[in-house]
């Protein structure tokens, strides 16, 4: 399955959607099951018409045209949970390298790879104070810059403790790392002795930089994580906490109550369906019960956790792999499924709703298939658009071969073969 994957643009490259001719999407399928043409202009869709109905460059000059033949076309996907200082570590021999420039090839390598599979925005979490003091968070930012065009990578200050001694200076590392261009602030309460002192830390400071809030947990205590959906219930901007899939080892009934007050509280809660999380040392694999949050009205996204490394050395980092396995696993519609990695995962990031119709930002996917549950299942050809113009692309051809209808290898034929 060839997979050619885009580098990083250097600092000459034209910035902003603006400077990019006119695109044209010429026949892709809808999920409603029209098929149209898509024009986008200035990093936004300009318009959508029948199929045939629309030129590249509209009143201008310069447009170009790319065959959505067979494809459907979707929202893109963005990641609200990664973890790519770690990534790709899984073969590593001995502890994790955090030296700036390791870092950096790593956290570029993952992104370009979720960027293939279609998330055209990423959330990094990223450990601060102790062991990677600032250098780590140093090194993303700078591969965000890096990345610029081709995806857009934020990033979330994570201190392990932030109460007693140790936790005075964690504190202003955290402080430190949000005036260095963390726009997020969490992490693991789980983690640290007194984990009701460490969220009231994480709100102050989120509170003193207007900074949202997203804080892992995973713990198997319906009370706790209660108490923590009302300690940052309401909290504005809004609240994020991942993986929560501590729910699913609790009986029913008190699972359902605590999504009840996940609901009550207003936070997103964003499941990891693979398993593996980049920065629990419980080493619990599974997910949340999504059906039971969505039933509750939790707010529910899905992201796709470790890429590669020790929590979970098979990782792929693939959205739709998510959305598969909230439909095929956890009782969801392949529409609400696509949502959670998609339209919500946007929202969790606080990015602008994206749909395939006119003034809309072009942040798009296009599945080789035709239908939504088709895609879900053989989602292997891709086609990404960020910011109104293709930075990705993955190809792949399925051919058979039978000894008396296909007696060589050859361009699949209808019936025998084809592209997926």
């Amino acid at each position: 399955m060839p997979d050619s994957q885009p580098q990083p643009p250097s600092s000459s490259s034209p910035s902003g959607p603006a400077a990019m001719p006119p695109l044209l999407l010429c026949g892709a399928r809808l999920t409603d099951g029209r098929t149209v043409d898509v024009r986008l202009s200035g990093g936004r869709i300009e318009a959508v018409g029948t199929a045939g109905s629309l030129t590249a460059d509209g009143t201008r000059t310069g447009g170009t045209r790319v065959d959505l033949t067979g494809h459907l076309l979707l929202p893109a996907p963005a990641e609200p949970h990664a973890h790519p200082v770690t990534a790709l570590s899984a073969d590593t021999q001995g502890p994790v390298s955090y030296a700036p420039d390791a870092v950096q090839r790593r956290v570029t390598e993952a992104v370009l790879l979720q960027l293939g599979h279609g998330a055209t925005a990423v959330r990094a979490h990223v450990r601060v104070g102790d062991v990677a003091g600032l250098g780590a968070l140093t090194a993303v930012l700078e591969a965000a810059r890096s990345l610029r065009g081709l995806a857009e990578l934020t990033t979330v200050a994570m201190p392990r403790v932030l109460t007693g001694v140790a936790g005075a200076e964690a504190r202003a590392v955290l402080r430190d790392a949000v005036k260095m261009g963390a726009t997020v602030v969490g992490g693991c309460p789980d983690l640290d002795p007194d984990p009701t002192g460490y969220v009231e830390a994480v709100l102050e400071v989120a509170a003193e930089h207007g900074c949202p809030v997203d804080l892992h947990t995973d713990a198997a205590d319906p009370a706790r994580l209660a108490r923590l959906a009302a300690m940052v219930g309401g909290l504005r901007p809004g609240v994020t906490l991942s993986p929560c899939a501590g729910l699913a080892r609790v009986p029913a009934d008190q699972a359902a109550r605590t999504a009840e007050r996940l609901a009550a509280a207003g936070v997103t809660v964003v499941c990891l369906p693979q398993g593996g999380c980049g920065t629990s040392d419980a080493g619990h694999r599974g997910s949340v019960p999504a059906g039971l949050l969505r039933a509750a009205g939790v707010r529910l996204a899905a992201g796709s956790g470790a890429l590669r490394d020790v929590s979970n050395p098979v990782g792929r980092g693939d959205p739709l792999e998510a959305a598969y396995l909230l439909a095929s696993g956890h009782g969801l519609s392949p529409g609400d499924a696509y949502a959670a990695v998609s339209s919500s995962a946007r929202a969790a990031l606080g990015l602008p709703e994206v749909r395939v119709e006119a003034g809309f930002p072009a942040e798009l996917l296009a599945v080789r298939g035709d239908s939504l549950p088709g895609a879900l299942s053989l989602a292997y050809s891709r086609v990404v658009v960020h910011r109104g113009r293709v930075v990705a692309r993955t190809s792949a051809v399925r051919e058979y071969r039978g000894s008396a209808t296909a007696p060589e290898w050859g361009l699949p034929r209808q019936g025998r073969g084809g592209t997926t």
